[in-house]
């Protein structure tokens, strides 16, 4: 009896249904909550794991940053050298993207990952193998190189020479391991989350990735106070200081520890499944019935195309087409070649700022790589945040969008300009930048000698500088006409003594005394470096607060099927025709300002030890501005093309408050744009 009663009831709930029975209809109506849970944490696992990738990819980037300095002391280069060896990062990263981007999201993108991440780990590990393979610097240790000892006999060559071109063959490693971990990352949780949740995911990943600098800057500083043969040479022997311009920190040791951190990111990638059950009923309440219709319009056409391949000729038919199309579009090229200059500028100017710092405030490597990541990158993170907060509260157009994207990067520009007036004057040091007798020069070659050390047969093409007590620095000893020493190791404190080049404040040539190193720059220099590192903190703020809208933008100026298109070829020409080159020429021009050249054991030309300070200030700064001078020209053409397609407003009240933008050109077949913090099917429909 009572099972018919409850047979009765089951037929009848249609009709009246009670409370009890409803809720009983709801729950068995959820019952998939533990798959639902399950995939969540399965998809949770993957953003954990893949948010330590990006971790790991921003840290050994910012190594290689950190270190460039490092290793163009420890194998002897020029900047233009190691630019090159900075760029084959992305030589490598071009290789195989398309590969990637291509069949990586038809094979199992875990593993992929994980793939990735292990030869990320290998690339790294080969950048430190030189250290392992090369002989102590044990030049370092001191010598005054009072008389020529160069011989020719002596003269053997170096195996270590062309060691660089591991770091270089290793860079270009880490950035084929790289390749897969964004597209294919990004790609698989857009499949398997909320279509609600997607962004906070996104967010949460580039929140992550700007520990990376942060962390990376502060290990390189950390690193480069290390002396680079740490645990095998006596330190005690070491009478250079992480201040001088010959000391090598443990560049080797960052990228151990990035290889070895790498390593165990890729552990997680091999254990997780090749998809995941995307969880039922999300954004039912929030897809429109057009979007849900065009979704299934695609599936038709998929599953027509895959029953139907499609001809080479025809794919690379539509392939041309589609990139015509692209490339004619007025508004994305404009973009295009705004951002080629902007980023060119923004990679020479990374590549070298810690080296700039040092030569021209006369920090330590260590330091310069610790302010950078104490000061620059915070405001970069917060910039970056706040610039989508403000997008999403006030609900920005393509139009607001561009405009205040491009204002915030119009004031960063002006606060750089400010650079060149917080500059140090050059490092007074006899024979280049002034006299003997104190007098300024303009003519550096052949005026190492003078009447006070002409009898001391100095060797010119070393540097040993040491500090008089009239202020001077001098190239060496020997060239400060100094007869005598005292102490030895780190304990030479000390001094030399009866310095005929020195004269000292109200005496004549005579028994005057210098100490190791070179003389420290003035208290108005050190004022100065501050005021670089305020303006450096308001112009990153201000620029990364219209990232976010710039990054927008890019998304929105192509029709939605060419998408994916136009973000590729706008990585593939940042990659090609900035990230390569850009390091190479700032490099070239930075070597054009160096007064003096270090010098290998069998005299060729090493390493610059000193530049002409007013020199570099304006050829590295005058670079970067020339470069993004020309690219606000462009910006303004840009908006004028936004107000062009998008010409007035109409007071339409929209689902979300926001008001429409009607495109001045209806073939272009979209009838409105809604703001850009919309949701998918306001990004759909904003795109021209």
């Amino acid at each position: 009896m009572k099972v018919e009663t409850e047979s009765s009831h089951a037929d009848a709930s249609n009709q009246e249904a009670e409370p009890a029975q409803l809720l009983d209809d709801e729950e068995n109506k959820h019952l998939p909550v533990k798959k639902k849970t399950s995939c969540c944490t399965g998809l949770k696992v993957f953003l954990a794991a893949l948010s330590f990738s990006y971790f790991c990819k921003a840290l050994s980037a910012t190594i290689m940053k950190s270190s460039i300095t490092q290793i163009e002391r420890r194998f002897d280069l020029t900047s233009s050298t190691v630019g090159l060896v900075d760029g084959s990062f992305e030589m490598g990263n071009l290789l195989v993207i398309a590969f990637v981007s291509y069949f990586g999201a038809k094979l199992h993108r875990p593993k992929v990952i994980a793939v990735g991440c292990f030869i990320m780990a290998l690339g790294c590990l080969l950048t430190a193998m030189p250290h392992f393979f090369m002989g102590y610097k044990s030049w370092y240790i001191l010598s005054l190189r009072f008389f020529k000892s160069i011989s020719n006999e002596s003269c053997e060559k170096e195996t270590s020479s062309y060691m660089w071109i591991y770091i270089l063959l290793g860079n270009m490693l880490r950035g084929i391991g790289e390749t897969p971990i964004t597209p294919l990352g990004i790609s698989y949780l857009d499949d398997f989350a909320k279509e609600e949740n997607a962004p906070l995911y996104i967010a949460s990943l580039h929140t992550i990735a700007m520990l990376g600098p942060m962390f990376g800057f502060m290990l390189g500083s950390l690193c480069a106070r290390l002396y680079v043969d740490i645990g095998f040479v006596d330190l005690e022997s070491i009478t250079i200081t992480p201040q001088d311009s010959r000391w090598v920190g443990a560049w080797w040791l960052g990228f151990v520890i990035a290889g070895s951190i790498s390593l165990l990111a890729a552990i997680p990638f091999c254990f997780l499944p090749k998809s995941l059950k995307k969880p039922e009923g999300a954004n039912h309440d929030k897809t429109s019935s057009s979007v849900l219709g065009e979704r299934k319009a695609t599936r038709k056409t998929h599953t027509s195309a895959k029953s139907k391949p499609k001809k080479w000729s025809i794919i690379l038919k539509d392939f041309c087409t589609s990139l015509k199309t692209v490339l004619s579009n007025p508004m994305y090229l404009t973009l295009l070649c705004s951002s080629l200059l902007q980023f060119s500028s923004f990679i020479g100017f990374l590549t070298y700022k810690p080296k700039y710092i040092e030569q021209q405030y006369g920090q330590s490597t260590s330091k310069s790589n610790f302010i950078i990541g104490l000061t620059s990158l915070p405001p970069v993170g917060i910039g970056i945040f706040l610039g989508g907060f403000i997008m999403k509260k006030y609900k920005m157009s393509m139009t607001g969008a561009a405009k205040f994207a491009y204002s915030m990067s119009f004031l960063a520009f002006l606060l750089t300009l400010l650079h060149f007036f917080v500059g140090c004057e050059n490092h007074v040091v006899a024979g280049l930048t002034v006299s003997y007798d104190g007098k300024p020069t303009q003519k550096h070659e052949n005026a190492l000698f003078s009447e006070c050390n002409s009898g001391c047969k100095c060797a010119t093409n070393v540097w040993d500088p040491v500090c008089g007590d009239n202020g001077v620095t001098y190239v060496s000893a020997c060239l400060a006409g100094c007869t005598a020493s005292v102490g030895h190791g780190k304990n030479m404190v000390g001094l030399y003594h009866n310095c005929s080049c020195i004269q000292a404040s109200g005496s004549q040539w005579g028994n005057n005394s210098a100490t190791l190193g070179q003389c420290p720059k003035s208290d108005a220099c050190s004022r100065n470096f501050i005021y670089y590192t305020a303006i450096q903190v308001l112009s990153g703020f201000c620029y990364a607060l219209g990232g976010t809208p710039a990054y927008m933008i890019m998304f929105r100026c192509v029709q939605p099927e060419l998408k994916s298109l136009a973000v590729g070829l706008y990585t593939l020409v940042m990659r090609t025709l900035a990230g390569i080159p850009a390091p190479v020429y700032f490099g070239a021009l930075i070597d054009r300002t160096c007064l003096k050249w270090g010098s290998r054991s069998c005299g060729l030309r090493g390493a610059c030890r000193i530049y002409d300070s007013n020199a570099y200030r304006y050829a590295f700064l005058g670079l970067s501005a020339v470069l993004r001078a020309p690219s606000y020209l462009l910006g303004l053409i840009f908006i004028v093309l936004v107000k062009k397609h998008y010409p007035a407003k109409k007071s339409t009240s929209t689902e979300n408050g926001g008001r429409e933008e009607v495109p001045m050109n209806k073939e272009d077949g979209f009838k409105s744009s809604e703001p850009l913090t919309g949701s998918l099917e306001a990004e759909n429909k904003s795109c021209i």
